[in-house]
């Protein structure tokens, strides 16, 4: 059965600029501030939480059907997900729209300028979840556009499936009886340790008054590791060491496809979690969202060294 994920698809656009913004914005000039940095490197990455979670689901064996919206440059994107193996039928193209672009800049102190265009992200209330003609187990709905996100949290509440609410860079488009809304018609609540804080301001309830209202609220803090409330019980969730600290950007991402390859295989939330934390430190590894790789035979041997324990594959 399909894990279908709600969310974004988005090209990446990188530079570094070789130098530091510092030595060339006048702190008194930000009034009339027009600047132009040269960046003589750039790359272009594959993106979006929808594209990203589904990327790390696929590796793990997982059955993504990611529901989206796309524009009228998709077709490259739309020949990688073919070459991954990722389905589509879900994703709705427009051709009067570009798909979601983010643009950053970043400079040799890793300060960054960024712009992020929605484009037909912001038309993702056009897919409804009646058009899924299969049978879903679980799903998630991830930062898109705001009308979708309440309608497809509606959608699925409406139709029993079960999901995770990730508001994620997006929690700040809702007030706090809105999310609160998510919340109940909700099963799991994934946050990041500053959108824990940001919620629990926006709705006046403590975590533990948030946990009891799912069946399971998890939030990352980094290189701290994670904690996963459930039960009455907090599992703490230790951090994997990196390879190497590349790039963090998706490696939330990569944590929920582990969060939800867990919960479809019906594995306890210690195990769940330790292979959601494990799949964040092979991503942070790698440039870009979608460029770490693991076979299930290396997953597991990873898993033993970093847990001392065998992963359930």
């Amino acid at each position: 059965m399909s894990t279908l994920i709600c969310g974004s698809l988005a090209y990446d656009t990188i530079m570094v600029y070789p130098d530091q913004f510092r030595n060339h914005i006048l702190p008194d000039q930000l009034h009339v501030l027009s600047v132009s940095f040269l960046v003589p490197e750039m790359r272009r990455e594959f993106g979006g939480c929808a594209g990203n979670i589904a990327y790390s689901l696929q590796l793990l064996g997982g059955e993504p059907l990611i529901m989206a919206t796309a524009g009228s440059d998709f077709a490259p994107y739309a020949q990688r997900l073919d070459q991954l193996g990722i389905r589509r039928d879900q994703i709705r193209e427009l051709a009067d729209q570009f798909t979601g672009q983010c643009f950053i800049t970043t400079d040799l102190d890793d300060c960054q300028i960024t712009a992020f265009h929605p484009g037909a992200m912001g038309f993702s209330h056009l897919n409804t979840v009646d058009q899924v003609r299969e049978k879903v187990e679980l799903a998630i709905v991830t930062p898109d556009g705001r009308d979708g996100m309440i309608q497809h949290a509606a959608q699925l509440a409406a139709a029993g499936i079960p999901f995770i609410f990730d508001p994620g860079q997006g929690m700040p488009m809702f007030n706090g009886a809105e999310l609160l809304t998510f919340i109940e018609q909700a099963d799991y609540l994934a946050l990041n340790d500053y959108e824990s804080a940001m919620l629990q301001q926006k709705t006046g309830l403590t975590l533990e008054q948030l946990a009891s209202k799912v069946r399971a609220l998890i939030v990352t803090l980094g290189g701290e590791g994670a904690k996963i409330y459930a039960d009455g019980v907090c599992h703490d969730i230790p951090a994997v060491p990196a390879a190497a600290v590349v790039d963090p950007t998706g490696c939330g991402d990569a944590f929920r496809a582990g969060l939800l390859y867990g919960i479809t295989q019906g594995w306890d939330w210690p195990t769940t979690g330790r292979l959601a934390s494990l799949i964040g430190s092979l991503k942070i590894a790698q440039r870009g969202c979608q460029n770490h790789h693991f076979s299930r035979e290396s997953l597991a041997m990873q898993y033993q060294q970093a847990f001392g324990c065998t992963l359930p594959l």
